[in-house]
């Protein structure tokens, strides 16, 4: 087995400049979202959630983006989760989409805020029945003594809700929007000297520059 350090992977597949990029970072990340599917890259929507809690110590998480409305990228999660707790104490946070298969990576700084009850009752609805049940059972981010606790939740869930197809929204559960301030475009390129191309929101306008590698 070789090294960590003797592991290296060339990438050729694309360029990058700020010539061919969308003057708004949102419209450029749609347009690189639909290559990835259009590519079948797997979970072409997830992306990693960096968040800071009060006493500035970082984690970070994989999540599923479920949607980009009007400039704002939204997820879903469970209130009292550790980021749920770290976004109501620090809401700024940071998204990272990395597509291997594309050389291709995204980093997304921005402000997030709850989104209203409705939105994400009608998200939750909109998920298969079991994941609905999920939701109530879990006690995310809780210390658990073992899974047959979280089974026997799921089965008093199952009986309380028996017969109904669609389950309201646990009070502890709901979607985020995050607004973003900045954004960068990274394309693999040989030799290490990748394209980076980075977006600042200043003065109500998106300031476009590229970035040394």
């Amino acid at each position: 087995m070789s090294s960590i350090s003797e592991i290296r992977q060339e990438y050729t597949k694309a360029t990058l400049d700020v010539s061919g990029v969308a003057k708004n970072p949102v419209n450029q990340f749609n347009a690189w979202l639909s290559e990835a599917l259009k590519a079948e890259v797997p979970e072409p929507t997830a992306m990693t959630l960096s968040t800071v809690d009060g006493h500035g110590k970082p984690s970070a998480r994989i999540v599923l983006l479920k949607g980009v409305e009007k400039e704002k990228f939204l997820f879903y999660t469970n209130y009292q989760s550790q980021k749920g707790k770290e976004l109501d104490t620090n809401p700024a946070c940071a998204l990272t989409f990395f597509w291997p298969e594309l050389e291709r990576q995204i980093r997304i700084s921005g402000i997030s805020a709850r989104v209203d009850a409705q939105t994400s009752e009608a998200y939750f609805q909109s998920r298969p029945r079991g994941s609905q049940v999920g939701a109530w059972a879990s006690p995310q981010s809780s210390i658990i003594q073992n899974r047959t606790l979280l089974e026997q939740r799921v089965e008093e869930i199952e009986k309380r809700f028996e017969g109904q197809k669609l389950l309201p929204k646990p009070h502890q559960w709901g979607g985020y929007e995050v607004t973003p301030f900045e954004f960068e475009f990274w394309q693999g390129r040989p030799s290490r000297l990748h394209d980076r191309i980075v977006y600042y929101w200043k003065d109500g306008n998106w300031i476009i520059h590229r970035l040394a590698p």
